[in-house]
């Protein structure tokens, strides 16, 4: 007789059967199945040699292969799919099973389903995987929540398969029912704003200096090997190398300037909103794609709107690449630190006890923001669990302000040449926001008491009042 399963995969597109494979390779059991059965016998034909692998040609015969407790990923579309998969699993599974959401799922779906699969007797796990279809095959970073007791059984399986850093599994358990998901979706954020954030410094290089797109990755090249040490870092390099086949011409200038998006940086900015924590980083880089992707206006605009600018000449070459980088490395530091603030302010919210030293040290492989630079935020929080700003831990107020004269003037030096760094930009406003004396919103807040009388509190007494604008401007406890 045929040994049961230990974890089975439904969805077979590239992350699902990649995935599949992975827990065969490292000698599980693995159930596949897919609503499209051929998908299940290319799996099967393809890389039956990876490990065992049972297919299934139906939901009921796939469950049957599993063993007790049942662990299910699916591997399918977010959102309506997703429910009917789970719609289907639930009438099939007993009590105590595991059902796991690999996908990018939005969080407060999770935490419905979570609710929902309880009341069954069942355990729902929504699980970050970050790394593409490599990281799925090869080890990815994993963020799985649900409850600790799921992670009891299924947590060896997950750092099993996932990517090391210096023997460490780049998974961990975060936190209960959206936890896993909703950390994912701030690694998401945090991608957007660092993808933006090199495309702004290439963009600065090539009109600043006039040069090409073969060198500039050479100078990515270069920054590599530093500091700046990260997959994305790296794959652009691999990029501005690259040569379209047809043309001859540099790959990035045959691609259309027009990026598109899946939805995790406007989730990432929306609930930022409405946990009111300023991740102007990451906002500014989802709007750069918007903006983009804007094609009617940005047509309107280039035949109608000046720039009044000069031609752009750099003194001295070796020293403006040197600002880019270290412009780029302090803009870095902002979306990470803006990030982290994110995973605070939810974890407070949702009641997740959130470890964000443990969030660094998984994201240190396997995943698409994997970074030398998260080794020292590990150390940060490592430090102090519970760091109120990263920017503020002394490592990196020692670095960011050793960049600072660099960042101003690639800032300074975009805006009076008509460059557009949103995001270089927006990051150097916040560092200078969050580390002001005073800010202009006590004018705000007059305002806001003089048309509205939204009350305002004073700096030299404790108390809430309100002025009688309209009257005899008196002021009065509110």
């Amino acid at each position: 007789m045929t040994e049961l399963a230990q974890i089975g995969v439904t969805g077979l597109a590239v992350m699902g059967r990649n995935l599949a494979r992975n827990f065969a390779r490292h000698g599980y059991r693995v159930a596949v199945h897919n609503r499209s059965h051929a998908k299940t016998e290319s799996l099967l034909a393809d890389h039956g040699s990876d490990g065992t692998f049972i297919g299934s040609e139906s939901m009921a015969d796939f469950v049957a292969s599993l063993e007790r407790p049942r662990k299910v990923v699916i591997m399918v579309k977010a959102g309506g799919p997703t429910d009917a998969v789970i719609a289907e699993l639930v009438g099939l599974l007993e009590e105590g099973d595991i059902v796991i959401d690999a996908g990018n799922a939005h969080f407060p779906d999770t935490i419905r389903r979570e609710r929902e699969l309880k009341e069954h007797g069942l355990h729902f796990v929504g699980s970050g995987v970050s790394g593409g279809e490599e990281g799925a095959l090869n080890g990815p970073s994993i963020m799985p929540g649900g409850s600790p007791e799921s992670y009891t059984t299924l947590g060896p399986i997950l750092e099993d398969i996932s990517a090391k850093v210096d023997g460490v599994p780049c998974c961990t358990y975060i936190g209960p029912d959206g936890a896993g998901h909703f950390v994912k979706m701030v690694h998401n954020g945090i991608e957007y704003a660092d993808m933006q954030l090199i495309a702004e410094a290439y963009d600065l290089l090539r009109q600043g200096l006039g040069a090409s797109a073969g060198e500039i990755g050479e100078i990515f090249k270069t920054w590599n090997d530093g500091d700046l040490e990260s997959f994305l870092i790296e794959i652009t390099a691999d990029v501005l190398a690259h040569k379209d086949a047809e043309t001859g011409q540099p790959f990035v200038d045959i691609v259309l300037d027009q990026a598109e998006q899946k939805g995790t940086g406007r989730w990432t900015v929306q609930n930022a909103l409405d946990l009111g924590v300023p991740i102007t980083g990451i906002a500014e880089a989802t709007f750069a794609r918007a903006l983009s992707g804007s094609v009617p206006q940005r047509t309107a605009a280039r035949a109608g709107l000046q720039a009044h600018t000069a031609e752009w000449k750099v003194a001295d070459r070796e020293a403006f690449i040197d600002d880019v980088r270290q412009a780029l490395y302090a803009s870095k530091v902002v979306a990470y630190s803006q990030g982290f603030d994110q995973i605070a302010a939810a974890s407070s919210e949702y009641d997740w006890n959130i470890d964000r030293g443990a969030m660094a040290r998984i994201w240190r492989g396997g995943c698409i923001i994997r970074a030398r630079f998260l080794n020292r935020i590990t150390e940060a929080y490592e430090r102090d669990a519970d760091l109120p700003l990263l920017l503020a831990d002394p490592y990196f107020a020692d670095v960011v302000g050793n960049a600072l004269a660099a960042w101003r003037r690639v800032v300074a030096g975009a805006a009076q040449n008509g460059v557009p760094t949103p995001a270089f930009s927006s990051s150097l406003a916040y560092y200078d926001g969050i580390r002001a004396e005073r800010l202009p919103a006590s004018l705000i807040q007059a305002q806001r008491d003089f048309f509205g009388a939204h009350t305002y509190r004073r700096v030299d007494k404790e108390g809430t009042f309100h002025t009688e604008w309209s009257a005899d401007r008196t002021e009065s406890d509110a």
